[in-house]
């Protein structure tokens, strides 16, 4: 396995712990640190499928298909949740996917990454759930918890937190011959040190989609999007097109430099909305396998996801470590000519990063402001019509009339038939 060469940084990094006692030249230091358990390629394979349900602790991207929630557990795998009755959803099983962090569905198939792979599943029986195909190396900058990257034999499971006492001169600067350079970052080892990750990812994306659709609907945060017979994944700098025409047996098909610092995509109509920290990219996806740019819009660096509807798309921008900007504010954005897209409103927020739009209302998760209900009506006009205070929230997706909610405290749904009087109909606890 490579050693580490940089630690989790900004939002990613705990501070290292140490207590330090001397006794003439003679110190010792308490620290914790997280160290990684892996199983073989192979062993994890044999367990991408469904297993008893656990407890959801670290939440990220969400998809629903049906009757059925789709909730990635970061890095780990899949929860799968009834929502039959959305008074009362279950928590009913559990894909173990190590890695994890993305997912998209088209009829009977989800869509997965693990770590640097593909894997296709069957979902028609949710409590069988089996892999169909697995494709190696597609996502090759994949690294573990954003810093380090993976053994090609090995995949990382879990990782565990050890405590220790270790005795060393004072002065010394170091422990167990370990180095921090002047950001107190970790130079060389096998080891995290108080390390531990947060909802750097939160959740997913898609269209409004009627019950029938073939195809899932997700949040505004996603990294997978499907559009026709092509499923789509951007990284950091490219865009990577999948052929799914036979949804259990993907087939990698091209790879296309975007740009810089890719965050999101949104599929619309026969358009790809893509979101980076700088800006926002339209690629005409009519050549399904070789979408081509078509037109973008930048602004101030800032986080970026993005919908759209028929003439206009919603950026929200925000600030963060992970995206270093200063911006927090909804941009609506005039696409009516899609080679030159014009701003035409920006409103103030506090640090908004999911969204979903259904019909005039707009959703926006504005951070530890709520949830934020909008009547988008007059684009240039927009007016608040409700918040929903008490949590942060991530993202959210609004259909059928209910808005499933992502936040630190769980995952909530709300009813909206009354957009004046938002009723809560059910919440799942996140273990913390």
């Amino acid at each position: 396995m490579k050693k580490l060469t940089a630690l989790l940084r900004g939002s990613m990094l705990l501070p290292v712990i140490f207590f330090s006692s001397c006794i003439k030249d003679h110190c010792t230091q308490t620290y914790s640190y997280f160290k990684p358990e892996y199983k073989t390629t192979d062993e994890v394979r044999a367990n991408v499928k469904s297993n008893p349900p656990e407890d959801i602790q670290q939440p990220g991207k969400i998809y629903i298909r049906g009757n059925y929630i789709f909730l990635n557990e970061l890095d780990k795998g899949i929860h799968i949740i009834d929502n039959s009755n959305p008074s009362a959803p279950r928590n009913v099983a559990f894909i173990n996917i190590p890695g994890n962090m993305d997912l998209a569905v088209r009829g009977n198939t989800l869509y997965a990454d693990a770590y640097t792979d593909l894997v296709a599943l069957d979902i028609s029986d949710p409590l069988r759930v089996k892999p169909t195909k697995f494709i190696s190396g597609v996502f090759p900058f994949r690294q573990y918890y954003g810093m380090f990257y993976p053994d090609t034999c090995r995949v990382i499971v879990d990782w565990v937190k050890r405590d220790t006492v270790v005795s060393m001169d004072c002065g010394d600067g170091g422990f167990f011959g370990v180095k921090f350079d002047k950001h107190n970052v970790l130079m060389s080892s096998d080891l995290i040190f108080a390390a531990a990750y947060t909802n750097s990812g939160n959740l997913s994306l898609s269209t409004p989609a009627s019950v029938s659709s073939p195809f899932g609907v997700g949040g505004s945060m996603a990294r997978f999007a499907i559009l026709n017979d092509y499923l789509y994944s951007v990284t950091t700098n490219d865009l990577n097109v999948f052929g799914i025409s036979a949804p259990p047996d993907p087939e990698f098909s091209n790879m296309i430099n975007v740009g810089m610092n890719i965050e999101t995509i949104y599929p619309f109509r026969n358009k790809l909305f893509i979101g980076s920290s700088n800006g926002m990219f339209i690629y005409d996806a009519t050549n399904g396998k070789n979408p081509s740019a078509e037109g973008q819009f930048a602004h101030t660096r800032s986080c970026d996801p993005v919908i759209a509807d028929g003439k206009y798309a919603y950026v929200t921008l925000r600030s963060g470590n992970q995206c270093m900007g200063f911006t927090n504010q909804l941009e609506i954005l005039d696409i009516s000519d899609l080679k030159n897209p014009s701003l035409i409103g920006t409103y103030p927020l506090t640090n908004p990063r999911g969204l979903s739009k259904d019909g005039n209302l707009l959703f926006i998760c504005d951070g530890s402001d709520g949830l934020k209900i909008f009547d988008a009506t007059d684009v240039n006009h927009l007016q608040l019509i409700n918040t929903i205070p008490g949590m942060e929230t991530f993202d959210v997706i609004a259909w059928n009339h209910i808005a499933l909610v992502v936040a630190n405290g769980g995952i909530y749904q709300y009813d909206y038939s009354d957009p004046n009087n938002i009723r809560l109909m059910s919440k799942i606890e996140v273990k913390q």
